[in-house]
C-alpha cells in the first residue's frame, strides 16, 4: 500500500511538472471517456434497466406463438410479429378470458396482472387534452409493488363497475398537467366524457410496464375499458385479444416451470374465446388440432414489454462499436504521447535502473502514471459526457419517436461504468510505452550518447500506432458517408403529393361521444371554419397522415376470382385502403390521371365508388382501361365498388416503402366513420403561421375536442427518418472527432521525427540538398504511414461493412460497398494527411545547417 501511495505520489509530480503534456492527454481522453460514457447512459436506460419495482427479477411477461396458416386469433391488437428463424407468430396480447383464467390457476405464479394501452380525451376544469392512458387489473399496483407517492392506487375493489370510478395518475403528469397539486387528490376530471375520480399519484421514475420511454399519464380500472371506450371496446363479441399479462414467480420458481404449469389453462381460455367466436359467427371456424393451437412463453419481465428495445438493440450496438473506435483512436493518441515523452526520460530511467530498480518496478510505475492520467481524464470526461448525453437526446428526437419517459442519467451505475472504462483506457495506452521505455542500455544513455536501437523501435511503434488511427478514421468516416447519401437519397424521393405548405392534426372525436349523424355535422362545420380562415386553401381528412408508417391493410376480392375449398371467394391480394374525404386527392395534390375524383355527391346513399393508384391497375387490371372496373373488400359482394377514376402512385407509408396498390375511398361510403383521423390543411404560406387559428376554428365547433400531434407535413416525413438522421449525424460527427485525432497524431508524430532528424537534415543540406528536397522527404514519410492507413481502413471497410446489418438495413439507394463513397472519403482524409504533414515539413526546411551540425 505505501508503495501504491508513493507511485500515486510520483505520478501527479510528474504530471505537473509537465502542464502542456498533461493538458492536451487529459483533454484527449475526455473526449474519448465521455463519449463512451454518455452512449453508455442512453444505452443504461434503454437496454438495461430494469422496472423501478419490488424484486423485478421475479417478474414474468407472458406472449403467445402460433402457426399462421393454422391459426388465427381472431380480433387482435397488439405486436403479433413473424418469427424469419421459426415461421411462427409471435404476439404479445391475450384475451380477457385468458387473463381470467390463468389468474385463477396461476401455479407457479403469486399472481397474474393485466395491461392496455386506451385512448383518453382529459377534461379538467374545461380544458380538454388527449392523454396517454391504460386499463389495468386491480392488482397491478400491489403486484408489482409500486407504493403510492400521493393518495393511494388502484386495487381489486376499484376494478369493478358497481364502484366508484377512479384513476391514478403519473407522477410526470403530475407536474406537467396539474403542477404538482398536493390537492389533486380527490379531484374530478372527464375521461371520454365520464367522470372519474382521481385518488393517488404513482411515484417519479415509474412510467408503467409498457415499452421502454412510453408514460402512461392515467390508469384506470380495467372493468371500466367499456364503458370508457364505447363502441371501440375491446369486450365487443367474443372479445379482442389485448391485454398483455404479467406475472410475479413464487420464491423459488423458475419461468420454466411456470411455463409447463400454465399452459394447459392458457390453452383451455383459448378454447373457451374461440368457443364465444363460435356461438357469435355465422360461418364455422376452421377446426384445430391440439398442436395447432397456440403455445404459451414466460419471458424474463424485469424490464416490462421488450419490443421497442429490441428495435433499438441493433443500432446501439453500432453506436457502441463506433464510439468504442474512437475511444482507442484517443489511446493510440496518448499513447503516442507517452512515446514521446519516454523518449525525454530515457536518462532518468537508465539511473533507475543503475541504481538497482527492477524493470518491473519501472512499469508499474509508468503504468500508475498512466492509469492516474486516464481517471483525471475520464473526470473531466464525465462533464464531456454530460454534454455529449444532452446533445445525443436533442439530436435522436426521442420524443418525436415516443419515447418521452426516456431519461438517461449519469448515475451510479454509469459512474461505475467510467471508472472501469479509465482503468482499461489506462492499461490499454501506457502498456506499450512502458514496456518501452524500460527497455533502455545503461551504458550509452548514461554517457548521453547518440540514438539507440530501442529508439528505432519506439519510431516503428509510434508509426504503427499513427496507422491505426488513420485506419479506424476510414472505417467511421466511409460508414458516415453512405449514412449521408442515404439521408440525402431518402429526403429526394419522389413521394407522389405536395408536401410544402400543409398543417396537419389528429382528432378523436369518437372519444367523446361523436357518431352517426352528430359526427357527420361535427366533419361539415370542422371544415366549414377551418376552410373560412384566411389563407386556407383547402382541408380535408384521412384516416392516416401519409408518410407515418401507419396503414390500413385489407384484402381485395375481384368479380370472378377463384373459390377456395371452403366456399369462400378467394382474395386477389392485399392493397392499402386510405379512407379520405372527397377532396383529399385535390388538397393533396396527388395528380389525377384518368378518369374523375370523389365528389360530395360520393355520399353514403350514392353506390361506392373509389380511385385507386398506377400499382392498383397495373397489378389487378393489367392492360386495361381501369374505369369502370369493380372490386370490394368483402368476399360475398365483390362487385360493389366501381373504380372512378385513376391517381399518380403516392407514397402512403414511408418514403423507404414500394409503392403498393392503394385504394382511396370517401370515409361516409366506408361503413366505418372517422371517430378518429387526421384533418390535412392547405395554406398560402407557411403552415404553421396558422396554428393558432386552426385551433380557435377547432374549438368554436367544440371546446372539449382536443387537437393533438400538430406539425408540418413536411415535418411528419422528416420524424419516420429520425433514426438515419440520428446516426449520419451521429457516425459524422465521431468521424470528424476520429478524423481529427488522427491527424492531431499524424501531426505530432511528424513534428517529433522531424526534431530527432534535425542533425541529419543539416548535413543533407550541408553537402548540398535543397530546400525542397528536404520537404518532399518529410512529406514522403508522413504520407507513407497515412496511404498505409487508408488502405488498411478500406480493405476493413470493404470487408466488414457488408456483414454490418444494423447499418445495411439503414441505407437506402446506395451499396454498402459503394465506389464513390470510398474513393471520396480516401482523397479527404489524404488532403487533410497532407496539411497535417506539410506544417513539420516545412519547419524543417527552415532549419540553419550550421546550428544541425552542432544539434544532439
Amino acid at each position: 500500500m505505501t508503495t501504491l501511495i508513493q507511485d500515486l505520489r510520483y505520478g501527479l509530480q510528474m504530471l505537473w511538472k509537465h502542464p502542456g503534456f498533461t493538458a492536451v492527454a487529459v483533454l484527449t481522453l475526455a473526449l474519448g471517456v465521455g463519449a463512451n460514457t454518455a452512449l453508455f447512459s442512453v444505452v443504461d436506460a434503454l437496454l438495461l434497466k430494469q422496472l423501478p419495482v419490488k424484486d423485478p427479477d421475479r417478474l414474468v411477461l407472458l406472449r403467445a406463438t402460433w402457426h399462421g396458416d393454422k391459426f388465427s386469433p381472431g380480433s387482435y391488437n397488439g405486436s403479433n410479429q413473424g418469427d424469419p428463424n421459426t415461421g411462427l407468430i409471435n404476439g404479445t396480447s391475450f384475451p380477457f378470458q385468458t387473463f381470467d383464467r390463468l389468474r385463477q390457476e396461476r401455479a407457479t405464479l403469486s399472481d397474474v396482472i393485466a395491461f392496455s394501452g386506451i385512448d383518453l380525451n382529459l377534461n379538467s376544469a374545461g380544458n380538454a387534452e388527449r392523454v396517454n392512458g391504460q386499463v389495468v387489473s386491480g392488482n397491478y399496483f400491489y403486484t408489482l409493488g409500486v407504493p403510492p407517492l400521493e393518495g393511494r392506487l388502484i386495487n381489486d375493489a376499484d376494478d369493478n363497475t358497481a364502484s366508484t370510478p377512479v384513476a391514478v395518475i403519473s407522477y410526470r403528469y403530475w407536474i406537467t398537467r396539474f403542477g404538482g397539486d398536493k390537492g389533486i387528490v380527490g379531484k374530478q376530471v372527464n375521461l371520454n366524457s365520464l367522470p372519474f375520480t382521481i385518488v393517488g399519484v404513482t411515484p417519479s421514475g415509474f412510467e408503467g410496464t409498457g415499452q421502454v420511454g412510453s408514460t402512461q399519464d392515467v390508469s384506470i380500472p380495467l372493468a371500466w375499458e367499456p364503458q370508457v371506450a364505447g363502441e371501440q371496446t375491446n369486450f365487443r363479441g367474443a372479445g379482442v385479444w389485448f391485454l398483455r399479462l404479467m406475472g410475479r414467480l413464487q420464491p423459488g420458481a423458475t419461468r420454466e416451470q411456470a411455463q409447463a404449469s400454465l399452459a394447459s389453462a392458457f390453452q383451455q381460455s383459448v378454447a373457451e374465446h374461440r368457443a364465444t367466436r363460435q356461438s357469435r359467427s355465422k360461418t364455422a371456424l376452421r377446426a384445430l388440432e391440439p398442436k395447432d393451437f397456440p403455445q404459451l412463453v414466460v419471458d424474463p419481465g424485469a424490464q416490462g414489454e421488450m419490443n421497442m428495445r429490441r428495435y433499438y438493440e441493433k443500432p446501439l450496438r453500432l453506436l457502441i462499436g463506433v464510439v468504442v473506435l474512437v475511444l482507442l483512436i484517443a489511446c493510440a493518441n496518448v499513447a503516442n504521447l507517452l512515446l514521446v515523452r519516454a523518449s525525454a526520460r530515457r536518462k532518468e530511467i537508465a539511473i533507475r535502473l543503475a541504481v538497482g530498480a527492477s524493470r518491473w518496478r519501472l512499469i508499474r510505475q509508468l503504468l500508475t502514471e498512466s492509469v492516474l492520467l486516464a481517471i483525471i481524464g475520464g473526470s473531466v470526461g464525465i462533464l464531456f459526457a454530460s454534454w455529449i448525453k444532452n446533445g445525443l437526446l436533442a439530436v435522436a428526437d426521442w420524443t418525436g419517436q415516443g419515447l418521452v419517459g426516456l431519461t438517461p442519467r449519469i448515475d451510479w451505475r454509469v459512474l461505475a461504468f467510467t471508472l472501469g472504462i479509465c482503468v482499461l483506457t489506462g492499461l490499454l495506452f501506457g502498456l506499450a510505452p512502458a514496456i518501452r521505455s524500460s527497455q533502455v542500455e545503461l551504458t550509452p544513455t548514461l554517457k548521453e550518447a547518440g540514438r539507440t536501437s530501442g529508439a528505432i523501435g519506439r519510431s516503428w511503434l509510434t508509426k504503427s500506432l499513427v496507422v491505426v488511427q488513420v485506419a479506424i478514421s476510414v472505417l467511421l468516416l466511409i460508414g458516415a458517408g453512405l449514412l449521408i447519401r442515404t439521408l440525402r437519397n431518402l429526403q429526394h424521393v419522389d413521394i407522389g403529393f405536395n408536401s410544402q405548405n400543409l398543417l396537419i392534426f389528429s382528432i378523436e372525436p369518437g372519444l367523446i361521444g361523436y357518431k352517426g349523424d352528430k359526427l357527420s355535422t361535427l366533419y361539415q362545420n370542422l371544415f366549414s371554419r377551418i376552410e373560412a380562415i384566411p389563407g386556407v386553401q383547402a382541408a380535408t381528412a384521412s384516416q392516416h397522415p401519409l408518410l407515418s408508417l401507419s396503414a390500413t391493410t385489407t384484402s381485395v376480392f375481384l368479380p370472378g376470382g377463384a373459390i377456395g375449398a371452403d366456399g369462400r371467394r378467394v382474395s386477389a391480394g392485399d392493397v392499402k385502403m386510405l379512407n379520405v374525404r372527397q377532396n383529399f386527392l385535390e388538397a393533396m395534390q396527388i395528380p389525377l390521371l384518368m378518369g374523375r375524383s370523389l365528389t360530395p355527391q360520393d355520399g353514403p346513399r350514392a353506390p361506392k365508388v373509389s380511385v385507386v393508384n398506377q400499382t392498383f391497375a397495373r397489378k389487378y387490371f393489367p392492360n386495361e382501361n381501369v374505369i369502370g372496373k369493380r372490386f370490394n373488400f368483402d368476399d360475398e359482394d365483390p362487385s360493389g365498388i366501381e373504380i372512378v377514376g385513376l391517381a399518380q402512385d403516392a407514397k402512403y407509408t414511408s418514403q423507404r416503402d414500394e409503392i403498393e396498390p392503394t385504394a382511396y375511398f370517401p370515409y361516409d361510403q366506408s361503413g366505418h366513420p372517422l371517430t378518429w383521423g387526421t384533418i390535412e390543411v392547405r395554406t398560402q404560406g407557411d403552415p404553421t403561421a396558422y396554428v393558432s387559428a386552426v385551433r380557435e376554428a377547432v374549438r368554436e365547433v367544440d371546446s372539449n375536442l382536443p387537437i393533438n400531434n400538430v406539425k408540418t407535413q413536411v415535418q411528419q416525413a422528416t420524424e419516420i427518418l429520425s433514426l438515419e438522421r440520428l446516426f449520419a449525424k451521429l457516425l459524422s460527427l465521431f468521424g470528424v472527432l476520429a478524423q481529427s485525432l488522427a491527424a492531431v497524431g499524424l501531426y505530432g508524430v511528424m513534428a517529433y521525427s522531424v526534431s530527432q532528424r534535425t542533425h541529419e537534415i543539416g548535413v543533407r543540406m550541408a553537402l548540398g540538398a535543397t530546400r525542397r528536397t528536404v520537404l518532399e522527404m518529410i512529406l514522403k514519410q508522413g504520407m507513407i504511414l497515412t496511404v498505409i492507413g487508408i488502405v488498411v481502413g478500406l480493405a476493413g471497410a470493404y470487408a466488414l461493412i457488408g456483414y454490418l446489418d444494423s447499418l445495411t438495413s439503414m441505407l437506402f439507394g446506395v451499396k454498402p460497398r459503394d465506389p464513390m463513397t470510398f474513393v471520396v472519403i480516401a482523397a479527404l482524409l489524404a488532403v487533410i494527411a497532407l496539411l497535417a504533414c506539410f506544417i513539420p515539413a516545412r519547419r524543417a526546411t527552415k532549419v540553419d545547417p550550421l546550428v544541425a551540425l552542432r544539434y544532439e
